[in-house]
């Protein structure tokens, strides 16, 4: 955990804060698979996820000194982060996967850096250059470029408006998410003991629902499922998102958001290589495009 020390992330270069949550991130769609085999709810996985990670993150806060007895009045934005950032994001994403192809979920979240550069715009008054933008659409053209063949298979499935319409919701929670965590981090108080109140609420959400539900409480005693989960819980929460809002604190959402438009492109080498994936010319000219896209928009200005 020390790794995650708050004066290492602190003087951390842009480049280790991007490429941290993004190299993180691509690898967890290949482990989610080994909780989606194992038969335990989704609402239950991603509760044990976020559950694990809040403890964890309590824990380090601790070992740095950080009081985790933050404001009465934090508590509320903090219920609403978890809420809708660790819970209606993430199930809204497995559910959008039930309905429409993952490369279109992937696309839908490229998106996220526009969502996030008009939030920053709003809330935070962050600018973004046209060159920014520019670069930003020409790397989602080259995601839409790599998953063309799924993409264009959605119009045969009788619940993709349903699907397309819950993804969308997914990638609005997630700029929301993303809003309401520098608006606390802004006011103050330490990211790690706010990340910490905020997935924790998120798992206390997650577990009710599924006992409310009927879908009771379940856990997998399997090697495959217990360490895919804390990987997802060490690297794809506490890790990943602490280096991902030191990065959103200090060049801007928008920037941080174009780690989502990288990690499909990473994810599918993963799965080339784990899973026989084998590009096409097509795929091949996407992935061209999209990081020399990357390279553009992450170069600094003049």
């Amino acid at each position: 955990m020390a790794t995650v020390s708050t004066s290492n992330v602190s003087n951390a270069p842009n480049r280790w804060l991007f490429w941290g949550p993004t190299l993180i991130w691509a690898s967890t769609w290949h482990v989610i698979l080994y909780q989606l085999a194992s038969g335990v709810p989704v609402l239950n996985s991603v509760g044990w996820r976020f559950g694990m990670a809040a403890l964890m993150l309590a824990g380090f806060a601790r070992w740095q000194k950080l009081s985790l007895k933050l404001p009465l009045s934090a508590h509320g934005l903090m219920l609403a982060t978890g809420i809708v950032q660790y819970s209606g994001n993430y199930y809204s994403v497995y559910e959008a996967e039930r309905h429409i192809p993952s490369g279109l979920v992937a696309v839908l979240f490229c998106l996220m850096v526009f969502g996030n550069a008009l939030s920053g715009r709003i809330f935070f008054a962050q600018r973004v250059t046209g060159r920014f933008l520019a670069a930003s659409a020409g790397a989602v053209a080259g995601v839409v470029m790599i998953f063309w063949p799924e993409i264009a298979s959605t119009g045969a499935r009788p619940t993709a408006a349903y699907g397309l319409a819950i993804g969308l919701a997914a990638v609005l929670a997630a700029c929301i998410g993303n809003v309401l965590t520098l608006t606390l981090t802004r006011r103050g108080l330490a990211l790690v003991p706010v990340l910490a109140w905020s997935m924790g609420y998120g798992a206390a959400f997650l577990l009710i629902t599924s006992v409310a539900s009927g879908q009771g409480l379940h856990f997998a005693w399997t090697p495959e499922y217990v360490f895919s989960l804390l990987y997802l819980a060490v690297f794809g929460s506490v890790i990943a998102f602490v280096l991902y809002f030191k990065l959103a604190q200090r060049d801007g959402t928008a920037r941080a958001a174009l780690t989502g438009v990288v990690i499909p492109v990473i994810a599918l080498g993963i799965s080339a290589i784990f899973e026989g994936w084998r590009p096409t010319v097509l795929a091949l000219v996407g992935m061209v495009l999209c990081l020399g896209s990357i390279y553009v928009a992450t170069r600094p200005q003049r």
